[in-house]
């Protein structure tokens, strides 16, 4: 995610970087660095300029030539011009209380990922208490009708269909009324796209938005279109009006250049970002804990916030019990590795921890023991999961050729779950289980 933006800006800081004086001309060095960088990510040319210009003024003040630590401070100076630059502060959703309908109309082009973002939003709004409600306004693209449903029996949220009608208004409208006859709290609309811009497009919509009186209009785009995604969110927001911008693709964008020009260009906030494949990658956009992986800093907070919707409460504190009582087994340690696949890959995790982006690639990843552990763990027997003195040699051979793996893999994982039991009472003191999980899945 934003690799090469991250890296660009690193070059940029070696400039001044462990000095313990800088000068103009330094700055003027690193400034350079970080336009080239900009550009290169695609980044509007006047949002560049403005960011370039009030960079250096700021850097050259007394503030930073006489600081104490100036390398610093001049990267603090950047961070905080980014922030400003990805919109300042996070913007949510206006959602009115569950006693009355909200409704969130969904626009874009067709390849944006707009069907899946309805989806994706929807399934948010429901782990956060509300009771959404799709709509199938979608009535241009072959089979848009069909996908919405699928997403929708897979994430538990209910879509409004109606078969045989080619009128998007007539849906809307049948959607509208069921939303209310049924108590649903957020209705959202998933439109037609185009694989360009028409006026036959832009009057449905307005027709769309005119009739179901949405509080959020959102655009969805494609974030490695560039620049392309932000003169088409300047169009919508002309015709239609947007509140906001969902940003597809993002796991996958390494320039940036929509996310750092949106806001300055459209003066529309970026609301959420796509950052996978599955219905959970999709999350709020936090300018500043973005500004933080561009400038290598990392997003401590965001991985703390996937950590804490995966790990159950009730689960971590049973299985300190066992931990006390010395009872832990093999079966534990594999759903304590499955609870990790659920966070996502572990190079997205990596990106959140400071001055780790970009330094571990993804195949080197693919290497990592952790899939041939559940591997092993899986080709195991329940009555040896739960008691791995039984594995003897045999057995041992019989998992091995199970899982893919040797007989000496499985020797080895083994062996570091014995030498994990027997840090039982030094983990057992620790009252965090989320800390006890995080020691489990190390295997250490």
């Amino acid at each position: 995610m934003l690799d090469k933006l991250t890296q660009k800006m690193s070059d940029a800081f070696r400039f001044i970087a462990g000095k313990s004086t800088i000068t103009e001309k330094n700055i003027d060095s690193a400034v350079e660095a970080i336009k080239m960088a900009l550009l290169e990510a695609d980044v509007n040319l006047r949002v560049v300029r403005r960011f370039v210009n009030s960079t250096i003024e700021e850097a050259k003040g007394e503030k930073v030539l006489r600081s104490v630590d100036p390398g610093q401070q001049f990267v603090k100076i950047v961070h905080d011009r980014l922030v400003t630059f990805l919109g300042g502060t996070a913007e949510n959703l206006t959602l009115k209380g569950p006693d009355t309908l909200s409704t969130i109309l969904m626009m874009g082009l067709q390849g944006s990922g707009k069907t899946t973002s309805a989806a994706k939003l929807a399934l948010r709004l429901k782990k956060e208490g509300r009771r959404p409600l799709l709509a199938a306004c979608d009535l241009v693209r072959p089979a848009a009708v069909e996908q919405l449903s699928v997403l929708g029996a897979q994430i538990g949220v209910p879509v409004y269909r109606e078969d045989g009608t080619q009128d998007p208004l007539r849906v809307c409208r049948g959607a509208l009324k069921q939303a209310g006859r049924e108590l649903y709290d957020t209705l959202i609309i998933d439109t037609a796209g185009r694989l360009q811009i028409d006026e036959p497009m832009m009057e449905e919509l307005r027709q769309i938005r005119d009739l179901s009186k949405p509080g959020e209009i959102l655009l969805v785009a494609d974030s490695m279109t560039g620049q392309s995604a932000v003169d088409m969110a300047k169009t919508f927001d002309e015709k239609i009006g947007l509140t906001g911008v969902v940003l597809t693709k993002f796991d996958s964008d390494t320039r940036g250049g929509a996310a750092l020009s949106l806001k300055t260009v459209t003066g529309r906030a970026l609301k959420f970002i796509g950052t996978g494949e599955k219905p959970e990658d999709f999350e709020p956009f936090h300018p500043d804990r973005i500004a933080g992986r561009i400038l290598g800093m990392g997003d401590v907070v965001g991985m703390v916030e996937k950590v804490q919707g995966v790990i159950d409460q009730k689960e971590a504190a049973e299985l300190q019990k066992k931990m006390e009582k010395e009872n832990l087994t093999l079966d534990d340690w594999l759903n304590q590795l499955r609870m990790v696949k659920k966070m996502g890959s572990l190079q997205k995790m990596l990106e959140m921890i400071p001055g780790m982006a970009g330094q571990v690639s993804e195949e080197a990843l693919e290497k990592e023991d952790l899939k041939h552990q559940e591997a092993i763990l899986s080709s195991m027997t329940g009555k040896e999961r739960f008691n791995y003195l039984i594995i003897g040699p045999s057995r041992r051979s019989r998992i091995a050729k199970g899982s893919g793996t040797s007989v000496a893999e499985v020797g080895r994982l083994i062996k570091k779950f014995e030498k994990m039991r027997t840090m039982m009472k030094k983990m057992s003191k620790l009252k965090d289980p989320a800390a006890l999980q995080r020691m489990i899945q190390r295997g250490r």
